[in-house]
């Protein structure tokens, strides 16, 4: 099992958090199997390219709520690090 599970859509409410405001987030280990992602899909040309982080976060960013911990953006990151066998990542994590 990669993810704790594989959900569609964020069963928390909008924060509003700008790209600024989620740099401002130290990114912190997070375990995979820890994780509920907030997609279904993954559009397989961005898992395999080369330059996917290049105009966006480098780190993916994780909702904690309620206890849980879901991923909100960066599940081509995430799988890519599973698909190279590691177990973490590092990832700004927002508790709301």
């Amino acid at each position: 099992m990669i993810f704790k599970a594989v959900s569609e859509g964020r069963p928390y409410a909008e924060h509003g958090l700008t790209a600024r405001q989620w740099a401002d987030i130290p990114p912190r280990p997070v375990r995979l199997d820890q994780l509920v992602t907030t997609k279904r899909e993954l559009a397989l040309d961005r898992l395999l390219a080369e330059d996917s982080t290049f105009y966006g976060d480098l780190f993916p960013h994780v909702v904690d709520f309620q206890g849980v911990l879901y991923l909100e953006d960066g599940l081509h990151r995430a799988l890519r690090a599973a698909l190279q066998q590691r177990t973490s990542i590092h990832a700004r994590v927002l508790a709301v």
